[in-house]
């Protein structure tokens, strides 16, 4: 392949090219910072970009490789971090002018284990500020814009890493999902995001925004790199205390080994009732797919519980940033510190209420486990909104974005549960539209089977957004 299509691969694509030393760690780092360079001013994914380390880590790697000391597939390959991931010596500001300046003296523990597996860190991914809202309009460095359509909200909280890898500027990145953060700019961007198990990946030295939703988790351009990155990512941390002690799997394994016979709950209210005409047209047309893969497809009914997710993410935001919004209220971007003002309100006893919702709705969805192995429902109610749309209409009312972006993400924060947003078609304006898998506690496994043999059977993920004439 020519050296100015690097871009176009793949993980499961550059790793082999990488090893076999048919390009080196140094080329690739190149290319991708020339790429940046060239195109980030169309989508400002990044907040701070690493060139210096990332070719110093560039030409480490490539002497390893050359010795033959092969850590694996993220060996030399270019990755970014969302911006609230702790970067030893690099800023990390959360896309707020309250971090700024804030350079932690360690890396956050994922980072730690994506170095360990040889991945090259480019630079820091754009946010919604403190990863509080689902498009990313709202940042300190200004808004991602989502390469499909510039004029377009990219999703978020994790809406630099959505644009970036969507655009070809990295070969994978990381974000956060607290009620969807990875998953929603996933979907708006056409590439793959994945939330884990609650406590599958540590936290620790990520920048909160509600410890007991938070999930860390990956965000690239197929199913494989997904669980490539996963790989990499998860494992145990004594400094997080809600890190799982599970042993990691072996995430590539069952891959291959395709849906025939898995059952697949669909609750068609929940799922349709209330989305856009040709998000509602594409998930069918993608459930169907699944169904002639030999997937069993099994109406369910499920609560309206979600709204409980709210009220833990109300109150534990307003907990950590208490102090700042005392002495510098005026730091935050307007629509954040709306939101961190109302969890002042937030009761105690409207806490406790919502913590008992999220044990009855993890038991639902552990009964419902019981029966079928997987449940699908669009990943955003709608494609991407412009950015500066406050409002958008949905099955024949007017409402808020942030309403159909994450209404069917935040039940999978709410429990804690797996789910991978996969791409699954366009919108007749060429915006994406993505499909939400999720799956039982620790069943990363069967969530990307499930994601890659639909992925494998379509050419969605293949589409490349439309970069300005001449420049991509």
């Amino acid at each position: 392949m020519p050296k100015t299509e690097l871009h176009a691969l793949t993980i499961e694509e550059l790793g082999p090219l990488l090893h076999s030393r048919q390009v080196s760690p140094v080329e690739v780092a190149e290319h991708y910072l020339a790429r940046i360079d060239e195109l980030d001013r169309h989508t400002n994914a990044f907040i701070t970009l690493m060139a210096e380390e990332a070719l110093a880590d560039a030409r480490k790697h490539e002497a390893e490789i050359m010795a033959g000391e092969y850590r694996g597939p993220l060996h030399g390959v270019p990755i970014a971090l969302k911006d609230l991931y702790d970067t030893a010596g690099v800023r990390t500001t959360a896309a707020s002018k309250i971090f700024a300046d804030r350079v932690p003296d360690r890396d956050a523990t994922s980072v730690m284990f994506l170095r360990a597996a040889g991945a090259v860190i480019i630079g820091k991914t754009n946010m919604h500020e403190f990863a509080y809202g689902v498009t990313n309009a709202s940042s300190y460095f200004g808004p991602a814009r989502n390469p499909w359509d510039l004029s377009r909200v990219t999703g978020g909280s994790s809406g630099g890493s959505g644009a970036a890898v969507a655009a070809g500027l990295c070969a994978a990145a990381t974000g956060s999902d607290t009620g969807g953060s990875i998953r929603i700019p996933g979907a708006l961007c056409g590439i793959v995001g994945l939330k884990p198990t609650y406590g599958r990946i540590s936290c620790a030295g990520l920048i909160p925004l509600s410890w007991a939703l938070d999930h860390a988790g990956p965000m690239t351009r197929s199913v494989y790199d997904a669980a490539v990155m996963l790989q990499a990512m998860a494992g145990w941390d004594p400094e997080d205390p809600a890190s799982l002690t599970a042993p990691v799997p072996d995430y590539t394994r069952e891959l291959r080994d395709g849906v025939a016979g898995l059952r697949i709950a669909v609750d068609p209210d929940y799922a349709f009732s209330e989305v856009d005409e040709e998000v509602d047209m594409v998930v069918k047309q993608a459930l169907r797919v699944l169904q002639d893969l030999g997937a069993e497809l099994v109406e369910v009914s499920i609560s309206r519980l979600d709204q409980a997710a709210l009220t833990i993410l109300n109150a534990e935001a307003t907990a950590y940033h208490e102090e700042f919004l005392k002495t510098r209220p005026e730091d935050y971007q307007p629509d954040v510190r709306e939101r961190l003002e109302k969890g002042f309100a937030v009761r105690g006893i409207d806490y406790a209420r919502a913590q008992r919702t999220r044990q009855w709705v993890r038991r639902e969805f552990e009964t419902l486990f019981e029966e079928v192995d997987l449940f699908a429902t669009p990943t955003c109610a709608i494609p991407a909104p412009r950015l500066d749309q406050s409002e958008v209409p949905v099955a024949g009312e007017v409402v808020s974005v942030m309403t159909p972006i994450a209404h069917f993400t935040r039940v999978f924060n709410l429990t804690g549960l797996p789910a991978i947003t996969v791409p699954c078609g366009f919108s007749s304006d060429g915006l994406p539209i993505g499909l939400q898998l999720a799956g039982r506690h620790l069943d990363e496994a069967t969530v990307l089977r499930a994601a890659y043999a639909y992925e494998q059977a379509t050419e969605w993920h293949k589409r490349r957004p439309p970069l300005p004439e001449g420049e991509g």
